[in-house]
């Protein structure tokens, strides 16, 4: 695929919004099916589309498999992103009732291309398959901003993870009675960097010695905690604490099994690409 022009970047990787009624595919009718303009994945059917009068294009089923929703920064509604590559596609609402099936995936047209005449997803682009890691290491503004920059990224979402209540809030979290912790989301592409380098990376981006805080963070939701998806996760995090308590360090991170992580909210996000300053509490220490 192309590299992303700025608009696309701002829509799928800053997840914007394209201006309504503006985008090629709104009033749009061919035959074809629809990708992930990012990675290339399929997602949607020319027999899927319909006029919804939204401004948007309007989809009310997409391919197998090829469609996360999650909450939205905004705490309302439900976003959907590619399921391969984690970008940007829209929002999802249901119970609208303008089609049989009563669902409206409400879609940016820069975050897909368009495969004239095809009806199936067929193998003329490969799908891109990544990988997700979880990482709380203090302020989650400077774990995302140093992890999002390595080749191999796809994208990194700020958000909360680890706690026990539903639909956490900035606020709420820093409370420190929801239990969650500051974390990032790191979706990766497995081919170009391993999860034994990100977690390496992690470790050296922020001090693993601090226990309940980063810097002058203070608080259990700054604590240092890998979240695993997987046994082989849970076995490179463990054992590269292990080479580094053998280093000397008094490593205090925690090894969890991942939860429900929580996207925080919209300001959160890319919060020193947007600021154009650095973080003041992560700077990089080689430790291995």
């Amino acid at each position: 695929m192309k590299p992303l022009t700025p608009e696309e970047r701002r829509v799928i990787v800053e997840k914007g919004t394209e201006r309504p009624f503006s985008g090629a595919y709104y009033d749009f009718n061919e035959e074809g099916l629809y990708r992930c303009r990012q990675c290339g994945a399929p997602l949607y059917r020319s027999q899927d589309k319909f006029d919804a009068g939204c401004g948007w294009p309007s989809f009310d089923d997409e391919l197998p498999g090829a469609v996360r929703r999650q909450r939205d920064a905004d705490g309302r509604r439900t976003e959907i992103v590619c399921a391969a590559c984690g970008g940007h596609l829209g929002h999802v609402f249901e119970g609208e009732g303008l089609t049989p099936k009563n669902t409206r995936h409400c879609v940016n047209s820069v975050s897909l291309s368009f495969e004239k005449g095809a009806s199936e997803p067929l193998a003329a682009v490969p799908r891109l398959k990544t990988d997700t890691a979880f990482f709380a290491g203090g302020c989650f503004w400077g774990v995302e901003h140093l992890l999002a920059k390595e080749k191999g990224v796809v994208n990194v979402t700020a958000g909360y993870i680890g706690g026990k209540t539903e639909n956490p809030t900035y606020e709420a979290v820093c409370s420190q009675r929801t239990g969650h912790a500051e974390a990032v989301e790191v979706v990766f592409d497995p081919a170009k960097i391993s999860y034994e380098s990100l977690a390496k990376l992690f470790f050296e981006i922020h001090d693993p010695t601090q226990a309940d805080g980063q810097g002058p963070d203070i608080g259990d939701q700054y604590r240092s905690e890998i979240f695993y998806t997987s046994p082989e996760q849970k076995q490179i995090a463990e054992r590269l604490i292990a080479e580094l308590r053998a280093k000397g360090y008094e490593v205090v991170t925690q090894v969890t099994p991942a939860g429900k992580f929580w996207p925080a909210e919209q300001y959160h996000q890319d919060y020193y690409e947007r600021k154009g300053t650095q973080p003041y509490c992560h700077r990089y220490t080689k430790r291995f």
